[in-house]
């Protein structure tokens, strides 16, 4: 099926590691121009040589700051014109119990994950809706549909981007902007995927033992993890207009974990 998202203009945030890479490169094999909006500047180079010169673009962003995104926004208008798609893909966690959390550890996890989401929408909708066009795709996460053990404070995050999705699409759908969200499951990343910022090349990622990824597959009813890849057909699919009729939706890509 030929999606359409040949020349399109798509901003990728957290799109140098893990599953922001999947995403990227999916959309670059359509076809799509995309902007990897990361602060890890040598992953996303990395990922850009990855695909066709030219194809994509690393533009340094934070997206828990919102001069550092509007500033984004407004280099992807000016030199490669309106912003089509945008995929909020940045999001961070360590997984603890709440009450062995640091309170930075919190802080950190609302500032990407929710801060980040409100920064990067509300950068891009005001062009979408001079348009009278727009696709948003936000990664959420299982863990905010049914709040995941050692992960409080990262469901609650996951869970107000799922209520805020639906929310702003009931604003903007006159202006033909549609928002969905898609829900992983665990994922787990690597060092080879992942720059140095991501949570994948630390204390995460070394948590995360092949014994201890057997045993959480068991919980799947596919009897495995997912990978970046399983994800990224979701993503292009809501970020294309053969889904234009679909808004304010959450689908979760996890091996039926949530049944949802």
């Amino acid at each position: 099926m030929d999606l359409g998202l040949n020349g399109k203009v798509v901003i990728v945030t957290g799109g140098a590691s893990n599953l922001g890479r999947a995403i990227t490169l999916g959309f670059a094999a359509e076809g799509a121009r995309v902007v990897i909006a990361d602060v890890d500047d040598e992953q996303s180079r990395k990922v850009a040589s990855e695909a066709a010169p030219g194809t994509i673009v690393a533009r340094h962003t934070d997206v828990t700051d919102w001069e550092s995104v509007s500033s984004s926004v407004e280099f992807v208008k000016s030199s490669m014109g309106a912003v089509d798609v945008l995929v909020n893909c940045a999001g961070w966690t360590i997984d603890r119990l709440f009450t062995e959390k640091p309170r930075a550890e919190w802080e950190r996890e609302i500032a990407i994950d929710t801060w980040g989401f409100i920064n990067s929408v509300r950068a891009v909708l005001d062009p979408m809706i001079e348009r009278g066009y727009g696709r948003i795709v936000s990664i959420g996460s299982d863990a905010g549909r049914i709040g995941e053990w050692r992960e409080a404070v990262y469901s609650g995050t996951k869970a107000s981007v799922i209520a805020m999705s639906k929310a702003i699409a009931r604003e903007v759908g006159k202006h033909g902007i549609t928002l969905n969200v898609v829900c992983p499951g665990l994922i787990p990343g690597s060092p080879e995927t992942s720059g140095e910022s991501s949570m994948w090349s630390a204390e995460q990622s070394q948590m995360f033992t092949s014994e201890v990824r057997e045993k959480a597959a068991k919980g799947y009813p596919l009897r495995r993890l997912g990978t970046p890849e399983d994800v990224v057909p979701a993503v292009l699919l809501l970020a294309s207009d053969r889904a234009s009729y679909i808004t304010g939706q959450t689908l979760s890509v996890s091996g039926g974990y949530t049944m949802i």
